[in-house]
């Protein structure tokens, strides 16, 4: 397995609230977590930082490599929701840090399989054959209002709430996660992305950038492209393939 990974502050903030991590626990196991903080100056770079590193030490201290695929599925699940526990206490504790946040894609890849727990508006893709496919939905306004029939995915892209989200990691005492449990075919490329990438380039762009370059270059690339664009958010963006 391979991982590539890259976090850059971008063109205008003052600090980087995205957090990325990820490891490998045997040749057929590896996992990553990417973050994106929300809430006040420090909030979202505290959530973020809560929430990377209790995840990766629930990972490095539960994970056992004879566990079943519904006990790797339940440890995912687990280990966010005490990440949720820990931030939304410590926002109740310190009134500068009330309302932060963060989103979450948290991902095990394991034996040709993949396990993710999404919240937030950070994405996760699968690349397959050259086509690149998001597997989470955001949760936002604006998708509300694309479900909805209200605006259009053309529409979206410019909207001017696009980066009002309707659920985060620590926000409220009890979170929703979603869970994700796909086949991980040899060649595929698992995408984890924040909204600082993901808002600045299409997918389409995103998916000749992967297909057309070196992998071990294809972080740096679609980091460069975001801040091209703009470069107005925190980016961040993992790869993992086989």
């Amino acid at each position: 397995m391979r991982i590539f990974s890259k976090t850059d502050i971008g063109l205008v903030r003052d600090i980087n609230q995205d957090a990325c991590r990820w490891g490998e626990l045997s040749e057929n196991c590896v996992w990553a977590v990417v973050c994106d903080g929300m809430g006040g100056e420090n909030g979202g770079n505290v959530a973020s930082k809560i929430a990377v590193e209790t995840i990766s030490d629930c990972i490095l201290n539960e994970y056992e490599d004879d566990c079943s695929d519904e006990s790797l599925g339940a440890l995912i699940v687990r280990s966010i929701q005490k990440a949720n526990d820990k931030i939304f206490k410590q926002s109740k504790e310190d009134e500068s840090l009330a309302g932060m946040g963060t989103t979450i894609e948290a991902a095990f890849i394991r034996n040709n399989n993949l396990f993710l727990g999404h919240i937030g508006d950070s994405r996760a893709y699968i690349m397959r054959e050259g086509k690149l496919t998001q597997i989470t939905k955001d949760h936002s306004l604006v998708q509300e209002l694309i479900e909805s029939g209200e605006i259009t995915p053309q529409q979206a892209a410019n909207h001017p709430n696009k980066n009002l989200i309707t659920r985060a990691l620590g926000v409220i005492e009890d979170v929703k996660i979603d869970f994700i449990e796909a086949s991980f075919e040899k060649d595929d490329i698992l995408v984890l992305a924040t909204d600082g990438l993901t808002n600045y380039i299409s997918d389409e762009d995103m998916a000749n950038t992967i297909t057309q370059n070196d992998l071990s270059k294809v972080c740096d690339l679609l980091v460069d492209a975001a801040k091209s664009e703009g470069g107005s958010d925190n980016i961040t963006v993992a790869l993992i393939t086989e």
